[in-house]
């Protein structure tokens, strides 16, 4: 190994390890490291913009403006109170159908997006309800993790996967992983139920005060709301058909972005680029260029021969492996820079022997996405929804939360070594 394969590994593992710390803000650390890997000329500036993944953006992007325009509409509170009347008031049935919101939300505006916009939600009716939270937010942070599995631009993970593999498609997507979310979520759902119905009582009384709460109250202004819902739609319409159209997702996103700040004017366009999360953009780019470093060098290479070698080619074995790596480190550390660093890694195993590499793409999916659930620093949801309950008087510690994360989390990699195993390897 050369000098500057030891300096880019260096590198890379001191900005991961200050990134576990939470010292410093993981996106300053990213950036960072990526000057200081061009500085000492691992890389040059021009390789490094390269290797950084545009169409990950610019989708991250025009979500981020499209649901940041439809949330001022105020439509997702309308579907949470319609949600919890249609469960007529009854906690236990309100957890789960909460839950079901949260995993379909999660799958077409992205687990972060969901939460922040079910959390507030959650405690208006628990309060209403005299209801402990926490049963519900745990559901939802599960829900929102499990949920976002299921499609291309559900979690950051899949949407570096269809970025880096080209024919696997926003469809391939929701074709591969969709059935075994529905299975995970058809089993974890009731197991929940049970765990938590003695926490969730209430009186006959206070369930008619959510019977009586008016959704309607929850909506703005109305021409917005159909100008915003219809362009989310389409949008999620481009992103079946986008294969069909010959179109990158970031253009498909950014278009119906970009069509609905023309159609609601410069003051949303304002307040929707406010809420653009600009420091995940940046660590997205400084992840990227980190990475490059390691595959310029020939690391990532190496790590795959490693990889071939370790399973003997064997596709069934690697898929294993690469489901069950992927579950724990995602757990422990952030999923981004690990999925980031897996994609060449795979790769470099197709240049050497591996012809089927489908299999392996969707055991890092879903290794990388529901170890997330495994701990309260897993996925970046996790910690959002921590930081909402503490500022309700309700926090949720690390330990409180593995209690019923780490255990729940291996079931749901059991559940999916037994999908990939009859669906790809038999």
């Amino acid at each position: 190994m050369d000098q500057q394969a030891v300096w880019a590994i260096v590198i890379f593992l001191a900005v991961y390890a200050l990134i576990i710390s939470e010292k410093i803000h993981r996106t300053v650390l990213a950036m960072l490291g990526a000057v200081l890997l061009i500085a000492v000329g691992i890389t040059d500036q021009e390789r490094a913009l390269e290797h950084i993944d545009f169409n990950t953006l610019g989708l991250l992007v025009g979500m981020m403006i499209i649901v940041s325009v439809t949330a001022e509409t105020g439509l997702f509170n309308y579907l949470a109170i319609k949600a919890a009347k249609w469960a007529k008031g009854e906690p236990l049935r309100i957890m789960a159908v909460l839950a079901v919101i949260t995993a379909f939300g999660s799958a077409f505006l992205d687990n972060v997006t969901t939460v922040l916009l079910t959390v507030p939600v959650t405690f208006s009716i628990t309060r209403q309800l005299r209801v402990n939270p926490m049963p519900y937010l745990l559901t939802q942070i599960f829900a929102s993790n499990i949920g976002g599995t299921a499609t291309l631009i559900g979690d950051p993970p899949n949407i570096m996967i269809g970025s880096a593999v080209k024919e696997l498609t926003f469809m391939a997507f929701i074709e591969n992983l969709a059935p075994a979310v529905v299975i995970i979520m058809a089993v974890l759902i009731p197991l929940f139920m049970l765990i938590f119905r003695k926490q969730l009582r209430t009186t006959e009384e206070l369930k008619r005060g959510i019977m009586e709460m008016n959704e309607e109250d929850m909506l703005g202004d109305r021409k917005m709301l159909v100008k915003s819902t219809s362009m989310l739609l389409l949008t999620v319409a481009g992103f079946f058909l986008h294969q069909l159209l010959h179109l990158e997702t970031a253009t498909v996103a950014l278009a119906g972005a970009f069509v609905l700040l023309l159609l609601t004017g410069e003051s949303m366009m304002e307040q929707a680029f406010t809420r653009v999360e600009w420091t995940t953009l940046f660590f997205f780019i400084g992840l990227f260029v980190l990475v490059s470093g390691l595959v310029e060098t020939g690391v990532i290479a190496a790590l795959a021969s490693k990889a071939v070698e370790l399973t003997g080619g064997n596709l069934t074995a690697a898929s294993m492996l690469i489901l069950w790596m992927s579950a724990i480190a995602s757990a422990f550390l952030d999923n981004i820079p690990f999925v980031a660093t897996m994609i060449p890694l795979i790769q470099g195993m197709g240049t050497m022997g591996m012809t089927n590499l489908e299999p392996l793409w969707w055991s890092l999916s879903l290794g990388a996405c529901l170890g997330g659930n495994g701990t309260l620093i897993g996925a970046s949801a996790n910690l959002i929804v921590a930081g909402l309950a503490a500022k309700e008087g309700h926090p949720i510690t690390f330990l409180k939360y593995l209690k019923y994360g780490l255990p729940l989390m291996l079931l749901t990699i059991v559940i999916s070594t037994i999908y990939i195993y009859v669906r790809y390897l038999l």
